[in-house]
């Protein structure tokens, strides 16, 4: 071993140590063994006995002394910081501060080989996705804890982000795609189209479904009837309110399922609601509007449609009328209007029962009118919520199809949402990450035997609590669902791997919950702030490097990793790299 100084001073936990003369080289050799020199975030250990304590060098100073001879005569003496990371007993590393150095215990550098065992604590083997930055040192990463955890990669645009999180998963499941078979799901919620190419496994072997709200010709995912039809499920895609819109909605599921068993009961509704709004005694001018909107989006039989549109309300005599060819004759107590111009044509009422969304609207404007002439709603309290189904239902039909026995997740699934507006990224992630969790979570036992695991790239888009667009309601609720995933989650088998730019962003609640973290360059204050105050596993080094990251490199850190690594992330082959690359000015512009 090479000696490189002596113990000097032990202050709590920070050494000092006298380094030797001619301990500042690069390299050193010996016994055919290359060591590297002592600087910043290099590994000495320190005999202490049969154990040797391992620490890491912290900082290096100058220490004057005058000496007495011919004359005054300045020496400088090379001192170092270190601090104890843990210790080598019997030839296994023991990580955490049991021991400490005294003073005079004599300090050496570690060998290569030595080194990895420090981080290579646990590791099968095999799992390999980058070097060790200053050591240049290859090291296996403990897969079986990483991917038992919830992960964090953040990075500022351009840092090496998205191929961390490609190679991440790309190294397993070059690994282990045949050992995974069906016990576990990997859902991959793609914002910007970057993983529906050759990434992560071949095109054959994962599932991508390409959702467009542009054109109509895109994929759609498949929402199973029982689950679409739920009030939560409803609350989510329409972002209704909790205290009058969720509770409609809750009536609008209850009464379909109550008359499930009659397949005509939804046409018997129809004509029962034209015959009571038409024939009420207290007449609603708003139940009246909703039954011409009825009558436009039911395939009703044209004259039936065009009598509808001729009824009018008189405000004064608070009473219908029909206009018949300008001459206005009013519904009555003996209903000789009604019998004369839709009796007939409201019992022959039929139409084809529509699914999904179209069966939703209706079911909505029923009820709507039914709780009106009843007078147990207040229309302007659900009038907004019937708005947002009619603006946005078009949108969700291109995404969502609704099925009755829907459609279950394959081994490896990527979503891409890169063709969807920026109301369809919002609202469909909640509704994806909802739906996987609760059939997850309904599926499984205790302890789970089957793992889901949920990749979100440029997680802010939807994790963020910085929007204003948003009610607070509704904010609340989006970031309530993900935190309960990451909360409970893990006790389910449900884990999360979460990639963002600004992790400042995104909820503190659920970065504090993550348990290991790739974290790349990141520059602005916030989030330094961020992580300084939810990661317990950052030293104050690796945090001051952050900032000067070069691209690829970053710092691992978390519950399964005994102390921080700074590694650079091995580079994956072109036809394997997300779809992020920079552009190449030199190439397009020549």
């Amino acid at each position: 071993m090479i000696q490189i100084g002596q113990v000097t001073a032990v202050v709590g936990v920070e050494i000092t140590i006298r380094a030797n003369d001619c301990s500042n080289l690069e390299t050193h050799f010996y016994l055919g063994k290359s060591f590297k020199g002592v600087s910043i975030r290099e590994f000495i250990a320190i005999d202490h006995g049969f154990r040797e304590i391992i620490c890491i060098v912290e900082g290096e100073f100058l220490d004057e002394r005058i000496t007495e001879g011919d004359g005054p005569n300045l020496q400088f003496v090379r001192k170092l910081k270190a601090r104890p990371i843990g210790f080598f007993e019997d030839e296994k590393f023991h990580d955490g501060i049991k021991f400490l150095p005294k003073i005079g215990d004599s300090a050496k550098l570690l060998p290569e080989q030595q080194v990895e065992r420090i981080f290579e604590r646990g590791s099968a083997g095999g799992y390999v996705i980058g070097r060790l930055m200053k050591e240049d040192i290859a090291i296996s990463l403990p897969w079986q804890r990483i991917f038992n955890s919830h992960l964090g990669i953040f990075g500022n645009t351009g840092s090496g982000k998205s191929n961390t999180l490609t190679k991440l998963y790309t190294v397993l499941f070059d690994n282990k795609l045949d050992g995974i078979g069906a016990s576990s799901k990997f859902i991959f919620l793609d914002f910007n189209g970057e993983y529906t190419g050759a990434q992560l496994v071949g095109a054959d072997q994962k599932k991508v479904l390409r959702l467009k709200t542009r054109t109509d010709d895109g994929d759609r995912f498949a929402l199973k009837e029982e689950h679409f039809w739920d009030a939560e499920t409803l609350g989510i895609l329409f972002q209704a309110t909790s205290n009058t819109q969720k509770p409609f909605l809750r009536r609008v599921v209850t009464e379909r399922k109550k008359y499930a068993a009659n397949a005509y009961s939804l046409i018997s509704y129809v004509q029962s609601i034209f015959r009571r709004v038409l024939t009420s005694e207290s007449p609603s001018a708003e139940a009246l509007e909703l039954l011409k909107s009825l009558s436009r989006h039911l395939s009703l039989d044209a004259g039936l449609v065009d009598s509808v549109h001729k009824v009018g309300y008189h405000r004064n005599q608070t009473s219908f009328y029909y206009d018949d060819a300008g001459i206005r004759r009013f519904f009555g107590v003996d209903n000789q209007t009604y019998a004369d111009h839709f009796e007939a044509a409201v019992g022959a009422i039929n139409f084809q029962i529509p699914n999904g969304f179209r069966e939703l609207q209706i079911r909505s404007e029923l009820k709507l009118i039914s709780d009106l002439l009843y007078g147990s709603v207040q229309y302007e309290h659900i009038q907004p919520l019937m708005r947002r189904i009619e603006a946005l239902m078009g949108d969700f039909e291109k995404v969502i199809s609704v099925l009755e026995d829907g459609e279950e997740a394959k081994t490896i699934t990527v979503i891409s949402l890169r063709e969807c507006n920026q109301e369809i990224k919002k609202i469909l992630p909640i509704l994806i990450a909802k739906n996987y969790y609760e059939l997850h979570k309904s599926l499984v036992s205790s302890p789970p035997e089957t793992t889901m695991h949920l990749i979100i790239d440029e997680a802010h888009n939807i994790l963020s609590q910085q929007s204003n667009r948003e009610a607070e309601s509704w904010k609340d609720y989006r970031l309530e669902l993900f935190e309960e995933i990451i909360k409970e989650g893990r006790k389910f088998g449900v884990f999360m791997t979460l990639a963002s730019q600004r992790p400042a962003d995104i909820s503190p609640t659920i970065v504090s919950q993550l348990h290991n973290y790739f974290i790349h360059r990141l520059v602005n204050d916030r989030d330094l702030a961020l992580l300084e105050n939810t990661i317990a596993t950052l030293d104050s080094v690796s945090r001051s490097q952050i900032p000067s990251l070069p691209q690829g490199a970053c710092v691992v850190t978390g519950t399964t990793f005994d102390i921080p690594m700074l590694m650079q992330i091995d580079k994956l082959p072109k036809d394997k790299e997300p779809d992020s690359s920079d552009v190449n000015l030199e190439e397009l512009w020549g």
